[in-house]
């Protein structure tokens, strides 16, 4: 069996172990801009396998969050080719998590020009913060037209295409979280009456049409997908056929060569466990990499390698507070707590100034 701490395989990419840091929102692309200070926190942590970055808005209509990085213009280009640079230093690989956040949006987050879309015109309830006014309530989305859906679908495509030409080895396409490609799969966020609602084959035909796209534009070695089966992030709640739903998206992944599907359950964080069910579904059907995570310690991570449960292991918070996480982990040592308080705050602080191991 592998050790964690063992060179992976990712397609055909070697990876120097079998960690990978999975996609955390830092918030700190002034902008929406890649800086300096973001190369260096990528450097850091360039001991893991493969780095998962944080979210990237594959639009201007995708922008969420304040300070939330795009791959949509040439500026934004530019600085993610320092954060690529750097990870390659440590010996990581790098994929670019493409996150368009659909209704999960305030204007105030948004470039002058920018909408809030979405599959159906279904607000969610509660707020979400702006650095301009604070806490505001979630505006209720416009449904996406036909062109729309195309537009956004082409907006994927240069998006994966402005990835490789920033020295990203692939990209993920965030269809978890209840952001926009989730909010078509679900049918509580999609109530549409045409192509793109109703069955699971109409709900999964956006998602699945991006994937093609991206795949088109820079190749199926290069993509992977995130999913949140039982998530019930951003008004995701459970429905009956989730567990079919999932099954569905698993074979027809598994048509289209993806490298990888990476699985998360959020149950350590209070969501709903996921059915060890569909873990072994994904596992069966889908003969590609098979990445989970969630609430994963060293041990559990190498007890579910050992089980052949997945190929690779995505750990969050603890990459966030041990830049050094590899090395402390397979030195049994001491692990820094994350400062929850800075997880979303601009500057150094609960960034780029956690210790390394003595």
């Amino acid at each position: 069996m592998p050790s964690l701490f063992d060179k992976a395989l990712l397609g055909s990419l070697e990876l120097q172990n079998h960690l990978v840091i999975a996609p955390m929102t830092r918030s700190r692309a002034t902008d929406n801009i890649p800086n300096a200070l973001m190369a260096e926190y990528y450097g850091q942590r360039s001991s893991a396998g493969l780095i998962i970055s944080e979210g990237i808005s594959p639009s201007p209509n995708g922008l969420g969050y304040p300070r939330i990085p795009g791959l949509f213009s040439s500026a934004q280009v530019e600085g993610w080719k320092a954060c690529t640079v750097a990870a390659h230093a440590g010996g990581a690989k790098i994929f670019a998590q493409l996150m368009h956040c659909g209704r999960v949006v305030h204007p105030l987050n948004m470039p002058v020009g920018a909408r809030a879309v979405a599959p159906s015109a279904l607000g969610i309830p509660g707020e979400m913060y702006t650095d301009a006014q604070g806490m505001q309530p979630h505006p209720v989305p416009e449904a996406m037209s036909l062109q729309d859906i195309q537009d956004a679908i082409a907006e994927y495509a240069t998006a994966a295409r402005n990835a490789v030409e920033a020295g990203f080895d692939g990209i993920e396409l965030h269809s978890a979280n209840g952001y926009l490609l989730e909010q078509f799969i679900r049918p509580t966020s999609n109530q549409r009456t045409d192509g793109y609602g109703g069955n699971i084959e109409n709900r999964a035909r956006f998602v699945l049409e991006v994937v093609d796209a991206v795949i088109a534009a820079i190749g199926k070695e290069r993509v992977g997908i995130r999913l949140s089966p039982y998530g019930v992030f951003n008004d995701m709640p459970l429905y009956a056929d989730m567990e079919a739903d999932y099954s569905y998206l698993a074979e027809h992944l598994n048509h289209r060569g993806l490298i990888y599907v990476h699985l998360v359950d959020h149950s350590s964080m209070g969501a709903p466990e996921v059915p060890d069910s569909i873990k072994q579904t994904f596992r069966k059907v889908f003969k590609g990499c098979l990445i989970l995570s969630g609430g994963y310690d060293a041990k559990r991570a190498q007890a579910d390698l050992d089980a052949g449960k997945c190929d690779l292991i995505a750990v969050g918070k603890p990459f966030i507070a041990n830049p050094d996480l590899v090395a402390r982990w397979k030195a049994g040592a001491k692990e820094n707590t994350p400062d929850v308080a800075t997880f979303y705050t601009p500057g150094t602080k609960g960034y780029t100034d956690y210790p390394f191991m003595k």
